[in-house]
């Protein structure tokens, strides 16, 4: 009896297992299948030939994209974050760019696009790090929201919109999709376009104008720098009897040229061949060129004072007089005329985004350049002189305020290019509007972007607390070592502007702050001569001439 019932038991137990695990495996191939049903068009080119689209308004655009939106809100609730990040990322790569909304929108407001973008951003980290459907539908209800608002302002609509999207995720009725005729919902609307495009005419007017104006007060800028430099080398040569080496400074300015427009070539060519990491490759652009326009600012300032300038130039000459080299005065020039040039191709990259500017880029390179071979021949055949000290603090104070610009501009590509996390709390959204003229600075309402911000204004305003002092006290380099070691300011108050570079480029990994700490406990218990031995500039050995052998033997000497 007892082994009978054992085996009912058993039997019975087999069965219920069967059915619990059909029960499952019913329900995971429903849920597949549920989430396989989910569809949506990748792109936007193969939208327009979806839909049958020949005319488009931007509230069609905006449609495609609430379209995406949908089956990204799907997917997330269907359990599947991976394939809901797809279409996630789609809508701003493949919708967004690619349909020229956001150039249009740029044409009447770059803090607009901003805005779009950083909400790209959110709603996709909403997806990417799982933080739950309740946040996910409110990220994209926002986006949707923010997405209409500027297609009804391109569309002549007026300035107000609403989300395609109700609370809990689902679409709204109401929808404005173009699935049924869509060439009447065009047709019925030809005065708005003509009139958004009669608009878009005249803000790309105003915005190539703008661009002209940036591109050419940039190769002013950059080219005066390189002239001083340039310029006064050669005075110096013409003064002290050595015109016969202006050629060797020519020579380095014309391969410094040659060498920026190679390098102009070489990275157009890298960002044709990566256009899927456009964001990434522009934040990456845009950081080197922060620590390019760093380095230049703080070395202008080092230069300000008459006495300083004169002895910098001096040395080169002085150097290659005494070492017998004609490479210290190419090699100077080539450098002077260089770092401008790299300068100029960094900065210019942000304008040759859209080939629709591309004239009014090169119109204002042209017109800058005929700008500076008046400005370099007046300098060098009638002898005018620049105000030394007014023009390289008042340009140092222009490249601090560019810094952080770029600097805030270069982390937002990356954080578009999701190389970075975002953090935008609504506190800060209520301090940091968007607008246009915080738009221009690079400041936006992200903490990510801040932070560095404010890192490199305390260091500028360190630098230029510490630039009328005496640079050569040891106790106080021990002080500002270990106090503020972290940041490099000890190597700028010590002059070496390239190892203050690398200390505040590095200072979120904290490796600085010990290095500055042992660095401080260095110069505190060395003495006064060591540490002016340390500061002391290497003296550089002269270059031994050969003297040439003759084959010939050498004539008697006649008594």
């Amino acid at each position: 009896m007892y082994n009978t019932r054992l085996a009912s038991a058993k039997r019975f137990s087999a069965v219920l297992a069967v059915i619990v695990a059909f029960v499952a495996l019913s329900g995971l191939l429903c849920f597949k299948a549920g989430a396989e049903d989910i569809t949506y068009i990748p792109t936007w080119e193969e939208y327009k030939t979806a839909n049958n689209i020949t005319n488009r308004t931007w509230n069609i655009v905006a449609d495609a994209i609430d379209d995406c939106i949908d089956a990204s809100i799907k997917l997330y609730k269907a359990g599947d974050k991976d394939a809901a990040y797809t279409p996630a990322l789609n809508i701003y790569n493949f919708y967004y760019e690619t349909s020229g909304f956001e150039r249009y929108v740029n044409g009447y407001s770059g803090s607009e696009v901003s805005k779009a973008e950083l909400q790209f951003k959110t709603a996709r980290k909403a997806v990417k790090k799982d933080l739950g459907v309740e946040t996910v539908v409110e990220e994209f209800v926002k986006l949707s929201e923010i997405l209409h608002i500027q297609a009804n302002h391109l569309d002549g609509l007026g300035d107000t919109g609403e989300s395609a999207f109700n609370a809990d995720g689902t679409r709204k009725t109401a929808s404005t999709s173009v699935t049924v005729a869509p060439s009447a919902d065009v047709s019925d609307n030809t005065e708005n376009t003509g009139d958004t495009a009669a608009a878009s005419q005249q803000s790309s007017v105003v915005s190539g104008a703008a661009t002209f104006g940036a591109c050419f007060l940039i190769i002013i800028r950059e080219g005066l720098e390189a002239i001083l430099v340039v310029g006064a080398i050669i005075a110096y040569l013409v003064k002290s009897g050595n015109k016969n080496k202006l050629r060797h400074v020519y020579a380095g300015c014309i391969a410094a040229i040659a060498a920026s427009f190679l390098c102009a070539w070489l990275l157009s060519l890298w960002k044709l061949a990566n256009t899927a990491n456009q964001e990434i490759i522009e934040g990456v652009t845009a950081l080197i060129a922060v620590v390019v326009l760093f380095y230049v600012s703080n070395w202008m300032v080092s230069k300000a004072q008459a006495d300083n300038w004169n002895k910098y130039i001096g040395d080169q000459v002085k150097t290659s007089t005494e070492t017998g080299s004609v490479f210290t005065l190419a090699f100077t020039a080539f450098l002077a005329v260089f770092r401008e040039g790299a300068e100029v191709i960094l900065f210019y990259q942000q304008y040759l985004t859209d080939p629709s500017e591309t004239g009014f880029v090169w119109g204002g390179f042209g017109a800058g350049c005929v700008v500076l071979v008046v400005v370099f021949i007046a300098i060098r055949f009638f002898s005018v002189k620049l105000p030394i000290r007014p023009f390289f603090l008042g340009t140092s104070i222009l490249m601090f305020i560019m810094s952080i610009s770029v600097l805030g501009a270069g982390i937002k590509e990356l954080i578009e290019g999701d190389v970075i996390d975002m953090t935008s709390p609504e506190w800060l959204q209520a301090i940091i509007p968007y607008n246009e003229v915080l738009q221009v600075l690079g400041i936006y309402p992200v903490l990510e972007t801040l932070i560095p911000q404010l890192i490199l204004t305390l260091i500028t305003f360190l630098i230029f607390a510490m630039s009328s002092r005496e640079r050569n006290n040891r106790k106080e380099a021990g002080v500002i070592s270990i106090v503020f070691g972290g940041l490099g300011i000890h190597k700028f108050y010590l002059g070496k502007y390239g190892k203050g570079i690398l200390y505040a480029v590095f200072c979120w990994t904290f490796i600085p702050f010990f290095l500055g700490i042992a660095d401080g406990i260095h110069y505190l218990t060395e003495t006064d001569e060591q540490f002016a031995a340390e500061l002391a500039p290497k003296p550089k050995k002269p270059k031994r001439k050969r003297v040439k052998q003759s084959s010939e033997p050498a004539e008697p000497v006649k008594n």
